[in-house]
């Protein structure tokens, strides 16, 4: 089991080992049966697009794209095989369009190491500045990045802030001969045209996939990771548990417990909700109160007030430039 696992109690540990013997989560059932459902939704939408029509087919294929990358998640984590090179066959095509599965498996490792959650320069999913590149902004960008920390602002500018560190940072490992992001974003590249050219010849524009289900579906992605994480003292109390409804958690795969897979990132989505309350007051008590009543909150509390994720409050100065941002959390970890 995952080093963080010391503080689990003697039930917990007892609890966790019972249920990974069981076949359902040894085999990893509800994983591949994920699998399937994606793709074949995917594809179904994709293929029987005139039947369907917009209004029917664009939130199918909005559900199956978001789905997807939480998805990608789970098979960098380890899931459904232990075999890397096969999960990565589940998860390279570009189905969601924006970025190679691989560049952001390698990016995800640095994020979960969690005594550098949230730091400047340290977590690559991070939001926060250091004091001197906060202190440096205009007041002008000092206003967009709080229209950002809204959560419509979030889904807003967040995937185009994405999309724009990403680019940069294929065009800067160009320039500096770093050939392996290169490779992946050819094999990308090849792969998307192929994909978007089979969506015309069923009727789908890959124009308004690209605007009415791409963009859209990273926004979704959003607000589950709006304030995934916060600046604090604890490595525990940086990750939220947010307490969300079961439409929201099957989309995300209950990475709304997001402390718990921090903690555990080996286990699998399915279990992640019945080890969070296997000892829910523990956890909440490990967080040190950063639990949410479910995304609803965050829409009622940040629909115009901005969570102050600003200049981080621990951060060494020294630190100066922000980090590349993204919100896919892929990663390989295992138990």
């Amino acid at each position: 089991m995952a080093s963080s696992s010391f503080y689990l109690s003697a039930r917990q540990r007892a609890d966790i080992a019972s249920r990974s013997r069981h076949v359902w989560w040894r085999l990893e059932i509800p994983t591949w049966l994920l699998i399937v459902s994606v793709y074949g939704g995917w594809f179904a939408t994709v293929f029987y697009w005139h039947q369907l029509g917009p209004w029917l087919g664009t939130p199918l294929l909005l559900w199956f794209t978001t789905w997807y990358m939480s998805l990608q998640h789970e098979l960098i984590h380890g899931h459904p095989t232990r075999k890397p090179w096969l999960n990565q066959l589940f998860g390279t095509l570009p189905l969601a369009v924006w970025y190679p599965y691989g560049l952001y498996r390698d990016t995800h490792l640095q994020h979960h190491r969690n005594e550098h959650l949230t730091l400047p320069g340290d977590d690559p999913e991070g939001y926060y500045f250091s004091r001197a590149s906060w202190e440096n902004l205009s007041p002008a960008m000092k206003g967009v990045v709080r229209l950002r920390n809204t959560l419509p602002g979030r889904m807003l500018l967040g995937p185009l802030s994405d999309i724009v560190s990403t680019l940069t940072g294929a065009l800067l490992a160009v320039l500096r001969g770093e050939w392996r992001p290169v490779i992946m974003w050819l094999v990308h590249g090849a792969m998307l045209a192929v994909l978007l050219g089979w969506m015309a010849q069923r009727g789908l524009s890959p124009l308004y996939f690209v605007l009415a289900v791409s963009y859209p579906a990273l926004s979704l992605t959003k607000v589950r990771s709006f304030f995934e994480h916060r600046a604090e003292h604890a490595p525990q109390a940086r990750s939220t548990l947010n307490e969300a409804g079961f439409v929201w958690r099957l989309l995300f795969l209950n990475l709304n417990y997001h402390l718990v897979h921090h903690d555990l990132p080996g286990v699998p989505w399915f279990a992640l909700r019945q080890v969070y309350f296997s000892d829910r007051e523990a956890y909440k008590a490990r967080s040190e109160g950063f639990v949410v009543k479910g995304y609803r909150q965050w829409f009622r509390d940040h629909t115009r007030s901005p969570v102050k994720v600003e200049s981080h409050p621990f951060a060494p100065d020294a630190i100066a430039a922000q980090p590349q941002r993204s919100d896919y959390d892929y990663q390989q970890e295992t138990l």
